[in-house]
């Protein structure tokens, strides 16, 4: 700022030394040579005076201003000031400045706060390590897991607090390990950031045995309940029937019809007997689904195979690009298998048609089979196990197919077509 008006009043001190100059050369009298230098100076700092109010102070009001940001100081603001002016818009702009920091600092603080609310709140150890693996950051639930207060923890290292092992290994689920404040199962997940430049870690434990053991359960009760519905359905008339053949058998006279009533009966249960062996069966494959044995399977290769072995109607096939997935022959194939009877039921309903193929997203490949039948009535129902809507179903297939995608690391999914009438029946596998 003091440049600024220095170099003004240089500005105007060669018209001051040439006035003085022109009057000493004209001889003019000394009351004309004190009018003029007069009128001159007063000039000069009238001019001055206005270079002040208009540049200088305004700069020096936009530097205080400024300095206030870097600050963090969001209270000053510049009032007045023409915006048509340079400086004007200068200070105009840096108002709107200030607001818009301001308001950005406030839904920083608010979001801030909600998240140190949320983390603090939240039943999940949360840890964060430097790049020297000492504790920088622990949320509440993180204490009572170390049965120690914050102070005594900040600053340790991994290995002495116990977490070395959860940082090193890659992401596990369902964990059994052991701390001061609890001992239990966990989801493990580890991530990485940057905080000033270097490298820190983000360590997550959340304790799974609480919902495993109600999912456990819930898995038992729905066991107990099926296993129960389809003991009694076979039980009960083979008990009635066995009730039945004794009084027949017990009557001093028997009737005439007495060695057909029994046939019929002994029939029945062995029809009742049967079916029940089946069920057990079908439980049986369930409950012992052996791990995949996997190889290199081309996608295009199986499904074609799959079309010419089982297919009683033509099927229409989409062909996609070519891929590979590493998965077990004979488990996938029966897997398609099953997608393919289940299109293959529901279109003899409605004589419609059915298409297959497959599509390659990314790291992973789309191998769906859509129909035109009647559609999924209740599709929650699905993947129950010995839910079925077929008279003569076991509801087994699609539990069964969904458990093979997921032990090949995929997903099995069966949705109503959108708009259209039918059923789309996708399977992902990663290529």
């Amino acid at each position: 700022m003091g440049r600024v008006l220095c170099l003004s009043i240089l500005s105007g001190l060669p018209g001051v030394l040439g006035t003085i100059l022109l009057l000493q050369v004209g001889n003019y009298p000394l009351k004309v040579h004190l009018t003029m230098l007069t009128f001159v100076i007063g000039f000069w700092l009238v001019f001055l005076l206005m270079l002040q109010n208009r540049v200088i102070r305004p700069l020096q009001a936009a530097s205080n201003m400024l300095s206030a940001l870097r600050e963090g100081d969001f209270s000053l603001q510049s009032h007045g000031g023409d915006t048509e002016d340079p400086m004007g818009q200068v200070m105009f702009e840096i108002n709107a400045l200030t607001d818009v920091l301001r308001n950005q600092r406030l839904g920083a603080i608010e979001a801030f706060t909600l998240l140190n609310k949320v983390v603090e709140e939240i039943d999940v150890a949360i840890f964060t390590f430097d790049e020297n693996d000492r504790l920088r950051m622990i949320n509440r639930a993180g204490e009572k897991l170390l049965a120690k207060p914050l102070d005594q923890l900040t600053g340790e290292s991994a290995t002495a607090l116990g977490l070395k092992k959860c940082l090193t290994e890659p992401t596990r689920e369902n964990q059994l390990m052991a701390f001061p404040g609890r001992s239990s199962r966990w989801y493990v997940k580890t991530g990485h950031f940057r905080e000033s430049g270097k490298p820190h870690q983000l360590l997550l434990l959340t304790d799974v045995s609480q919902p495993l053991r109600e999912e456990e359960r819930i898995a038992w009760r729905r066991l107990i309940r099926v296993i129960g519905h389809e003991l009694n359905n076979s039980l009960a008339p083979i008990k009635s029937l066995a009730g039945s053949m004794e009084k027949i058998l017990s009557r001093p006279q028997l009737p005439e019809d007495w060695r057909e009533d029994l046939n019929e009966g002994l029939e029945v249960i062995g029809s009742r007997a049967e079916g029940l062996s089946r069920f057990l069966e079908d439980f049986s494959r369930i409950a012992k689904l052996p791990p995949p044995n996997k190889e290199s399977i081309l996608v295009g290769e199986i499904l074609e195979r799959v079309l010419g072995l089982s297919a009683s109607i033509p099927v229409q096939l989409a062909k996609g690009p070519d891929c590979t997935v590493l998965a077990d022959r004979s488990q996938i194939e029966q897997l398609l298998i099953n997608l393919l009877k289940n299109a293959v039921d529901a279109v003899k309903e409605t004589s419609g048609k059915i298409k297959t193929g497959w599509t390659l997203k990314g790291d992973r490949v789309d191998i769906w089979f859509e129909d035109e039948g009647p559609g999924i009535a209740n599709p929650g129902n699905l993947f129950v196990p010995f839910f079925s809507t077929k008279p003569d179903g076991s509801g087994v297939g699609l539990t069964l197919s969904r458990q093979i995608a997921e032990a090949h690391d995929g997903a099995l999914e069966v949705l109503n077509r959108e708009g259209k009438q039918g059923c789309r029946a996708t399977l992902t596998l990663p290529v």
